[in-house]
């Protein structure tokens, strides 16, 4: 039996329900990560015994399944999207925004498929849109491949997120301290195509950047999906 499927036990002496006890969760990813998060502390935070909590959930697993699923909602559209093309892009931007409110998420993307509620809405949404374009293989192949890219993407941005404060450095001032390093190198002659890169390359923002990777993952996909079968 799933942890959807389990009911929850009567109220007791401190009101608590799943719903309580995930936005607890939350509570303490958003301000510590995965790692801040236990029964023990998400019982201490509701003001609970820890042994009440395992009447909802079983297990520090089946937490972070519904800390997803409940983030998942943030992320299923509020509209149907015009097309394909459209829902595909909206699930990444709003899979990225829902990340950059809460780290952790990047974490547990790319796993298996959620099988809460909005997790399950969020992909029935996203596999109607592509509904009949092809066949049932190319169109999950498609939406996997768009899934990949912008997990790797949003995985990319978290860490560039985590080292700036773990290092108190932003970007800026990692690449003006790691300035006399790669010049020397770049001096050796060995890296002539990385050298061309630092010194001619168009630097843009972490946006901009993930926005013009989905396009081009997009027309990719649109060119397979416009081949005829055979």
């Amino acid at each position: 039996m799933t942890v959807w499927d389990r009911p929850e036990p009567p109220t007791r002496p401190v009101p608590l329900d799943r719903e309580r006890i995930v936005a607890a969760a939350i509570a303490l990813a958003d301000e510590g990560g995965l790692a801040a998060v236990s029964l023990r502390k998400v019982a201490a935070r509701l003001d609970a015994g820890p042994m009440r909590l395992y009447g909802y959930i079983s297990t520090k697993e089946e937490l972070f399944d519904l800390m997803v699923d409940e983030v998942q909602g943030e992320i299923l559209p509020e509209e149907r999207p015009g097309d394909w093309r459209e829902a595909l892009r909206v699930l990444a931007h709003r899979t990225r925004r829902a990340a950059l409110r809460h780290e952790w998420l990047a974490d547990l993307l790319g796993g298996r498929p959620t099988l809460g509620p909005n997790g399950l809405a969020v992909t029935e949404s996203t596999l109607a849109a592509l509904d009949g374009l092809a066949d049932l293989d190319t169109v999950m192949r498609a939406v996997e491949t768009v899934s990949a890219y912008f997990t790797g993407a949003i995985r990319r941005e978290i860490a560039n997120l985590r080292a700036e404060r773990a290092t108190g450095l932003s970007k800026r001032d990692w690449q003006r301290a790691s300035g006399p390093h790669v010049t020397r190198m770049l001096a050796t002659g060995r890296f002539p195509a990385l050298a061309k890169a630092v010194h001619d390359g168009t630097e843009v923002d972490a946006e901009e950047s993930f926005a013009t990777g989905l396009d081009w993952v997009l027309d990719a996909v649109a060119a397979k999906l416009a081949r005829p079968p055979g």
